[in-house]
Order: C-alpha cells, then structure tokens, then sequence
C-alpha cells in the first residue's frame, strides 16, 4: 500500500486582521462616495478636492490588508508575486476593449481570480489592477481612487461567493456569470455617483441638487443612469458572461494551479493505493 500525496487549492480565508483592514477601508470608500448626498448647497462637491486624500489613505491601507492577508495565513513572497502578474495582466487587457460599448475583458479576469485568490486578495488585486491600467492608458484623474475602490469590491464580492472549495464545473460557472452581470451594472452605479454630483445645480431633470432630499436625489440619480450608462453596463455584463462560461473553466483551473504553485493556502490531503501483491 502506497500514499501520495495531493495539494488541493483553496481560496484565501480572511483572518480578524484582514476583515478589520477591509472594514476600514470600505467604510472610508462609502464615505467617500456618499457624502455628497448629505451636503449642502453651499458645499464644495468636485471630487477632484476630496482625490487627494482618498488616493492617499488608499494606498497604505492596501499594503495593510496585503501585510494583514499574510499574517493571518502565512503565504510567501510567491503568493505576492503572483498578485502582481495577474494585476499586471489586468492592465494589459483593459485597453484591448478601449472602453468600447464597455467591453472590457479585465472584468472576466478580475471574477476568476477574486474567486480562486479570496476576497482579501480579491480586492487588493482589483485596485492595483485599476491603477496600473490608469497608469497605462493615462486614465489618471480624480477619479481614479474611486475606480480603484470599485474594481476592489468588484473583485472581493467574487471571493465571498459560496462554495470555494466544494462547488466547481457548470454550477461555479453558471453563479460566476451571474455574479459577473450584476456586478458589472453595481460597477457602472457606483462609479456614475462619482461622477454624478458635478453636474449639481444644472436645469435637467436628471442633474444632482445639492441639498435636496435623499430620496429626491436618489429618484434623478436613477434616471441619470438609465439615461447615460445603461448600454455601457449591459456590453460590459454581456462581455462578461460570454468570456465567464466559454473560457472561464480553463481559466479557473489555470488559476488554482498556479496558486497551488504559489504557495496560498492549499489543502495537504493523503491518499491510499493499494499495491497488487508479487506473484
């Protein structure tokens, strides 16, 4: 009788270190996006005064869950080096669709690996993907921090998915392409609220009032994103999907065995064969 030995992949958990670095960051971003809603008319509501500062507690904070992810799990500088391919590689593809119809092909990529690198990593890994691709195209703006927020939580929502280590074949598909549809509208939303509250104080119905109600606001913001970004949302989800279940399980398995390789957090288990007795 014989034992091999098999390391299965499995997705980075998150460790009390890692939520509170994630908990602080996304409070900071929600803060950050949403605080326009609450201002006054006499408020200063250009994003590019608020940039600054976001993109400056963004950074260290991102090295925090990354050094966070690490203590929690022990992963070796493979598991970071690693990151950086597949940022890097983020980057490389998302002026292939050059924001055409909003086909970008990064979204897919940022799905899969959110789901095999777990939420922790997952977002850590969209937003440099965000900033190295801005860097790339001279995407680089008051809005980047806010793009890099976003393809953050694009990319950890794919991590919290249920069923890492147990669900796989069409089912992981069939669940990652409809998390990548809904997520990529839930992208399109957030980054237009960004956007949105520079037109305040225009005559269009659609326009953001500073100082009115929430509610108000929040029935033209709808409308504003019916209006301008709807078909943008929906080439992006599609692209998405198509990519999500025609190439995705070879992708999905590309992944898992590259980070079995990279040392994340894998599985030892033990096997036993039997050995035919000698004649």
């Amino acid at each position: 009788m014989t034992r091999t030995m098999t390391r299965q992949a499995r997705a980075v958990r998150l460790g009390p270190r890692s939520i509170a670095a994630l908990l602080l960051i996304s409070a900071i971003g929600v803060i950050a996006f949403g605080w326009p809603l609450l201002a006054d008319s006499d408020s200063g509501l250009a994003h590019s005064a608020d940039a600054p500062w976001l993109f400056a507690a963004l950074l260290p904070l991102l090295v925090a869950v990354v050094v966070a992810t690490i203590a929690d799990t022990g992963m070796d500088a493979k598991a970071v080096a690693m990151l950086g391919v597949l940022a890097a590689v983020g980057a490389a593809l998302r002026p292939l669709g050059a924001g055409t119809a909003g086909l970008e092909p990064m979204f897919f990529l940022m799905v899969l690996s959110g789901r095999v690198l777990g939420p922790g990593f997952g977002f850590v890994l969209g937003s440099v993907t965000m900033f190295a691709s801005a860097l790339l195209t001279g995407g680089v703006g008051p809005w980047m921090p806010f793009q890099m927020l976003s393809m953050g939580w694009f990319a950890m929502g794919a991590g919290l998915l249920p069923g890492p280590d147990r669900l796989r074949g069409r089912a992981e598909l069939a669940m990652l392409a409809l998390y990548g549809a809904v997520a990529a509208f839930a992208y399109g939303t957030v980054m237009n609220l960004q956007g949105w509250t520079y037109i305040g104080g225009l005559s269009s119905g659609i326009s953001f009032q500073p100082g009115d109600p929430v509610h108000e606001n929040l029935v033209r913001f709808l409308a504003y994103c019916a209006a301008t970004s709807f078909g943008w949302d929906l080439g992006r989800a599609a692209l998405t999907v198509v990519l999500t279940l025609t190439i995705g399980s070879t992708v999905l398995k590309a992944l898992r065995r590259a980070t079995r390789r990279a040392a994340f957090e894998a599985q030892v288990t033990f096997e036993t064969a039997d050995r035919a007795p000698r004649g």
